[in-house]
C-alpha cells in the first residue's frame, strides 16, 4: 500500500497548495506509529516537486501515482510508482521510480553494484535498487503474473550531472535498470512517454492494489532449484513423517478446499529445520505458492544469506511472522512456521499506532494466510514474555477457525552428538522436567565439561577452532550493551580480568565483527558473546555457556533474579514468567553445540553445583 495515491494533476494541485507533504507526514504516522526524519520530509519536498513538474512537462497529468509504495511483506518503500496504459499495446504499465538528489557518486572498487553516493556511505547501485525492486513486484504481485513485461524502472538522480555520476554509467541498462540524472531529462520524458499514455491510470492502479499478493510460479521454479536440487536433504523416520503428513495435507486442501493445520514438535537438533527447507524446496518445484517464516530476524537473515546466494530472489520467500498480519486470507497454499515457539500473541506492538492494534492472537493470523499452515516448534525455546508459540494455542486456533490438525512429534537427536542423554541431563539440570539435577556420566558422543573461568572456556574452544571446528561462546543477558563506535566494539562482558564485546548489534560489519545475524555462522563470531537471541536458531560444533547472576543455585532449587538481568523485554513479564524464560534461555544456549559444549557459572554457589555434577 502506497502512503499516497492520487494523479499527477492531484498532486501537483496538493504541492501548489503545499499540503503533499504534511499530508504524507500524517499517512506516515499513522502507518508506522512514528513520525517520518527531517531527512525524509527534506526529500519529499524536493524529490516529489521535480517528479510531477516532468510527468506534467511530459503530457502525463492522468497518469496515477502511488507514493512510498510499501513493497508486499516487507517493510521496504519504493519512492513511487507510475500507473497508466502503455500507449503501443494499450495494457496496463507500470513505472517503478527511485529518486535521488546525490550529485555525484562513484563505485566501490572490485564490484559492479555498490557507489559512494557524494563521497558519503556504501550505497546499492540506484539502477540495480530498481530492478531489484520491479523483480520483486512481479514475484509478488498476481497481477503481473511472475513477470516484469509490464514494469519498468528507472533510476532519476535529478541533481546530478552525467560526469558527477560517470563511473555509475557501466552498469548494464535495461527496461528495469535504467537510470537518467537531470542533465539527460529529456532522455527521462521521452522514455516515460513511450511506456506511459496519455489516458487515466486510475483502474491500473486500481489493478495493481487490488491483486493478490503470492509468490509467483517463475520464483517457485528458482526456488526449487535454489534449494532442494542443491541441498540433499536426506529425511529420517519421524522427520520423513512429518513431511509426508504435510505434503498429503496439502494435496488435500486443495482437492477438498478444506484448511489444515501440522504441528511438527522436537527439541534441539531433531531436524525441524531440516524439514521445513525440503518442505519448501519440493513444494516450489511443483508449483505451490509457499512462503517460510520465522519469528526470528538473525535466523532469517541467515537463511536469506545462504538460500538466496546464488540467486538474490530466493530470499523474498523467506518472511516474518508480523508480515502476515494483513495478508490475503488463503492467499498461499502452504505458509511454514519455523521457530514457532516465537510466535507473538499479537502481530502488533506496543509502537504500532493505536488505531492499527489488534488483540487478534498472531497464531490466527498466520492461519489464516494459507490453506495449510506448518508450525514447526520447540515448547522449550520459548524466552520471551509474549511469545506464545505452543502446542495448545496453536491447536486451540486451528479449531477456532476450522480446521483438520495433525500433529507429529520428533524423538530423534541429531544435534548434541545425537545424545538424548545430554539433552534429558539439561532438562532436569534446569528443572524445566521434574527430577532434579543429575551426575553427568559421559557419553561416547557427547563432550561436556566445566571451565574454572571464562579465559580457561575461551582456551578449550580457541583449540577446537584450530582444530578445525566452529565454536562459540554465548552468556546469559546479564551485563550491559553499548553502541558501537564505527569500527569497534566496546568489551561490555567483563568478569575478572576477562572480558570480550557483546556480538554486534548492527546487521552489518563493526571492525571485524560480523553483522549480529551472523554470528553463528561466521567464523569471526568467535571473538564476540553471543546472547540468546544471535544463538537461538543455530548450531556450532563445540558452545560455551557462562551462565550469570540471572539464574543461580541456592542450596536445593534455582532461584531467578531478574534485577542482575539487564534483557528489558524478558524483565517486563511477571516473576513467574521471567523465570520460565531465563530457563529456556540456558537451555537453548546449552543445547546449540554438535559435538560437546564447556559451561560456567560467575556465581560460586551455582559453580560448585555444576563441579559437583560434571567430572
Amino acid at each position: 500500500m502506497p502512503l499516497y495515491r492520487d494523479s499527477v494533476a492531484g498532486v501537483r494541485s496538493q504541492i501548489a497548495a503545499s499540503t503533499l507533504v504534511p499530508t504524507m507526514s500524517e499517512q506516515f504516522a499513522f502507518a508506522y506509529g512514528h513520525r517520518p526524519s527531517p531527512a525524509e520530509v527534506r526529500s519529499w519536498e524536493r524529490s516529489l516537486t521535480v517528479l510531477a513538474n516532468d510527468l506534467h512537462d511530459a503530457g502525463l497529468d492522468q497518469v496515477e501515482i502511488l507514493l512510498e509504495y510499501r513493497l508486499p511483506l516487507t517493510s521496504r518503500r519504493v519512492d513511487a510508482v507510475l500507473c497508466g496504459v502503455h500507449p503501443r499495446t494499450a495494457d496496463s504499465s507500470y513505472v517503478v521510480v527511485e529518486l535521488k538528489q546525490w550529485s555525484s557518486a562513484i563505485p566501490v572498487d572490485g564490484t559492479d553494484d555498490v557507489v559512494l553516493d557524494n563521497g558519503h556511505g556504501r550505497r546499492l547501485h540506484p539502477a540495480a535498487q530498481v530492478g531489484g525492486y520491479c523483480e520483486y513486484i512481479a514475484d509478488f504481485n498476481a497481477i503481473l503474473s511472475g513477470t516484469t513485461e509490464r514494469l519498468s524502472g528507472v533510476a532519476y538522480l535529478h541533481n546530478a550531472d552525467d560526469d558527477g555520476v560517470a563511473g555509475l554509467w557501466d552498469y548494464a541498462q535495461s527496461r528495469t535498470t535504467r537510470m537518467f540524472t537531470g542533465q539527460r531529462r529529456g532522455e527521462f520524458l521521452a522514455f516515460l512517454q513511450s511506456v506511459l499514455a496519455s489516458d487515466s491510470g486510475a483502474q491500473a492502479a486500481d489493478d495493481l492494489m487490488s491483486a493478490a499478493i503470492r509468490p509467483s510460479k517463475q520464483l517457485m521454479s528458482l526456488a526449487a532449484r535454489e534449494i532442494q536440487d542443491r541441498e540433499q536433504f536426506v529425511l529420517l523416520d519421524e522427520q520423513q513423517v512429518a513431511y509426508s503428513m504435510v505434503m498429503r495435507a496439502v494435496n488435500r486442501a486443495r482437492t477438498a478446499a478444506t484448511k489444515h493445520v501440522v504441528i511438527v514438535t522436537g527439541g534441539p537438533g531433531s531436524g525441524k529445520s531440516v524439514i521445513a527447507l525440503s518442505l519448501l524446496g519440493e513444494l516450489s518445484r511443483q508449483g505451490r505458492t509457499v512462503l517460510h517464516a520465522t519469528g526470528s530476524s538473525a535466523f532469517t537473515q541467515t537463511l536469506r544469506k545462504i538460500a538466496g546466494a546464488r540467486a538474490p530472489r530466493v530470499r523474498s520467500l523467506f518472511s516474518y511472522y508480523n508480515n502476515f498480519v494483513d495478508a490475503e486470507t488463503n492467499g498461499l497454499e502452504v505458509l511454514i512456521n519455523d521457530e514457532a515457539h516465537r510466535i507473538r500473541e499479537t502481530s502488533t506492538n506496543r509502537w504500532t499506532p493505536a488505531s492499527k492494534r489488534s488483540s487478534r492472537p498472531q497464531v490466527e493470523d498466520l492461519i489464516d494466510a494459507a490453506r495449510v499452515s506448518v508450525f514447526l516448534l520447540d515448547e522449550h525455546q520459548v524466552v520471551k514474555p509474549g511469545e506464545r508459540g505452543n502446542v495448545a494455542d496453536i491447536e486451540d486456533a486451528a479449531v477456532r477457525l476450522g480446521c483438520e490438525v495433525i500433529r507429529v512429534d520428533l524423538n530423534d537427536q541429531f544435534r548434541l552428538g545425537g545424545s538424548r542423554h545430554y539433552e534429558e541431563w539439561v532438562l532436569r539440570l534446569l528443572g524445566i522436567t521434574p527430577g532434579g539435577p543429575i551426575p553427568w556420566n559421559g557419553s561416547e558422543s557427547f563432550e561436556l565439561d566445566v571451565a574454572e573461568s571464562p579465559a580457561s572456556m575461551e582456551a578449550r574452544l580457541q583449540a577446537c577452532v584450530l582444530a578445525g571446528y566452529s565454536s562459540r561462546i554465548a552468556a546469559g543477558y546479564c551485563w550491559s550493551w553499548s553502541k558501537p563506535k564505527v569500527d569497534y566494539l566496546f568489551p561490555d562482558v567483563k568478569i575478572g580480568a576477562w572480558e570480550r564485546p557483546w556480538n554486534n548489534p548492527k546487521d552489518t560489519r563493526v571492525g571485524d565483527a560480523p553483522g549480529r545475524p551472523f554470528w553463528a555462522t561466521d567464523p569471526d563470531g568467535f571473538d564476540q558473546v553471543g546472547c540468546i537471541y544471535t544463538a537461538q536458531g543455530f548450531e556450532y560444533d563445540y558452545s560455551g555457556v557462562i551462565m550469570g547472576p540471572d539464574l543461580v543455585w541456592r542450596t536445593d532449587r534455582w532461584v531467578a533474579q531478574p534485577d542482575r538481568s539487564h534483557d528489558t523485554q524478558v524483565k517486563r513479564g511477571t516473576a513467574a514468567e521471567f523465570a520460565s524464560a531465563i530457563r529456556n534461555t540456558y537451555k537453548v544456549l546449552l543445547t546449540r553445540g554438535l559435538r560437546g559444549a564447556t559451561v560456567m557459572s560467575t556465581d560460586a554457589e551455582t559453580q560448585a553445583l555444576l563441579e559437583d555434577l560434571i567430572p
